[in-house]
């Protein structure tokens, strides 16, 4: 791709590597040249390409200019000045810098542009929110695909492209990725997409320029709000609201306090709200708790836009709300009711209140949960079935701010009738300081019982072998991880595996 047609749709100034603006004609010629590649990792230049010197929370992208161009970058995007005076003289002469005020947005437009507007092509469906993202994107998926619709997936566990799952590393990826993930959707004949849309890529700028067609409002509360997130909650909701000036339809969560902030200043075609409100369009009634051996769910009916009889396989009204979230977006697609609750009574979603089966009558499930926020909330839904015992099994990630330690064991201490404390990702702490952390500021502030078992496999052991009938055992934090980080490595450890492994050990498989 010629430089000219990348940055048809962008506003830039041309430079040499003097960092001083090129002459018309000069400019002109450069604009001709090829770009035979774009990246914003220095470490992956192909000769004649394209580096985007992004400035980050640890490292500046515009340092490594000067060995990008080593490397064989012949295009730099830039904010500021680059010293290339230690490139040779012959190299430098051949360099543009591509100025703008915003690297990040640039990546993002420049990326779409190189890979020929794949999103222009598909169908996106972008889902923001503090909680449900994952849950309602996987529903989505799953009525879509029922229909004989083909729907990609890009979200915090995985990105699905037909039969292909590929872990990711962050809940919504870098512009880079994000666009060329899209290029192969359209390459495998992908319909519709639906993604998990995080604040901090909405702050980044990693969506801009994508034209979603419906923008779903979950809840908010606070979370991410620290040094490298979002300063204060009034930041962290106006982050999320940016989705809602770059989507046609927004279906939102009509409950929430929140959604008036959220929605300032949207553009959107429509508004369609969700929820239990009878001022809502899509409105959820009569629930009833569905409770069968090793399997808790909600059964619920919906009036307004959509008319049916649902029946989700988890608890609580949060999944009666992810459901709705899902049910208003199919309904766009023109999805059968039929489809719909056939779907969704199948859908499950990995590490989201996951049901494992196991002998006995007691029942198991893993969950994400891993602040005080969504432990509340687990605990209270799980409460609500009126289980024998709640037994709740977590840990604190180490290199992380202590007052979720706090909270945590305040909060599993307060609603859960006995804890077992355990390691989580203690990364570069002690473990045994993390569990004290978790014990002496939160748990000691209740009356709740709990035992401390570092080892999280035998605290599984332990949970696994204590389960009693009636028992609701749940084990929060890792979800779907597969690993334990420790001393900057990562260890195999997926919950699932852990518990068959000791079924089969004490020949209860």
């Amino acid at each position: 791709m010629n430089c000219r047609t990348l940055l048809e749709r962008l506003s830039v100034t041309l430079l040499d590597a003097e960092n001083r603006e090129l002459p018309e004609e000069a400019a002109k010629e450069r604009l001709g040249r090829e770009v035979t590649g774009i990246t914003n990792d220095s470490r992956k230049i192909v000769p004649g390409g394209l580096f985007f010197c992004i400035v980050g929370m640890k490292s500046n992208g515009h340092a490594f200019a000067a060995s990008a161009v080593l490397s064989g970058a012949r295009f730099l995007v830039v904010s500021e000045p680059v010293d290339l005076s230690g490139v040779p003289e012959e190299i430098r002469g051949e360099v543009t810098l591509i100025c703008t005020d915003n690297t990040r947005k640039a990546m993002a437009l420049l990326s779409a542009a190189f890979y020929g507007y794949p999103a222009e092509k598909l169908r996106i469906i972008g889902v923001t929110g503090t909680k449900g993202k994952t849950t309602t994107t996987y529903l989505i998926r799953s009525i879509l695909e029922s229909a004989g619709i083909k729907t990609g997936l890009i979200g915090t566990i995985e990105t699905i492209i037909g039969e292909k799952h590929m872990p990711d590393a962050n809940t919504t990826p870098e512009s880079i990725v994000l666009q060329k993930t899209f290029a192969e959707m359209v390459e495998a004949g992908i319909d519709a997409v639906v993604m998990e849309v995080s604040s901090q890529a909405l702050m980044l700028d990693r969506t801009a320029g994508i034209p979603f067609e419906i923008g779903i409002f979950t809840n908010i509360s606070p979370d991410h709000i620290g040094p490298g997130e979002h300063k204060d909650f009034a930041d962290y909701m106006a982050c999320k609201g940016r989705l809602f000036r770059q989507c046609r339809i927004a279906v939102v969560n009509g409950d929430d306090p929140h959604t008036k902030d959220v929605l300032a200043g949207n553009t959107c075609e429509r508004i369609e709200t969700f929820g239990m409100e009878p001022s809502d369009d899509l409105r959820a009634e009569d629930l009833a708790l569905i409770e069968k051996p090793g399997e808790l769910g909600i059964s619920f009916r919906t009036e307004g836009t959509v008319t049916l009889r649902a029946e989700v396989p988890t608890p609580g009204t949060f999944s009666v709300y992810n459901a709705l979230a899902a049910i208003a977006a199919a309904a766009h697609f023109g999805v059968t009711t039929e489809e719909i609750t056939e779907a969704l009574k199948t859908a499950r979603v990995r590490g989201r209140i996951e049901m494992v089966p196991v002998p006995g009558n007691f029942t198991l499930l893993i969950d994400y949960a891993h602040n005080a926020v969504a432990l509340e909330s687990l605990l209270t839904t799980l409460r609500a079935y009126h289980p024998h015992r709640l037994v709740c099994l977590f840990g604190c990630g180490g290199n992380r701010s202590k007052l979720r330690r706090f909270e945590m064991g305040e909060t599993a201490g307060r609603l859960a009738d006995f804890t077992i404390i355990t390691s989580d990702n203690p990364r570069d702490e002690d473990p045994m300081a993390i569990i004290k952390d978790i014990v002496d500021g939160g748990m000691a502030k209740t009356d709740g019982e709990y035992i401390t078992i570092p080892d999280r496999r035998e605290a599984i052991r332990y949970a696994i072998d204590h389960g009693g009938p009636g028992d609701i055992v749940v084990l929060a934090g890792k979800g779907h991880e597969d690993y334990q980080e420790i001393r900057g490595k990562r260890y195999p450890m997926d919950e699932r595996v852990i518990i068959r492994e000791i079924l089969k050990e004490e020949g209860r498989a």
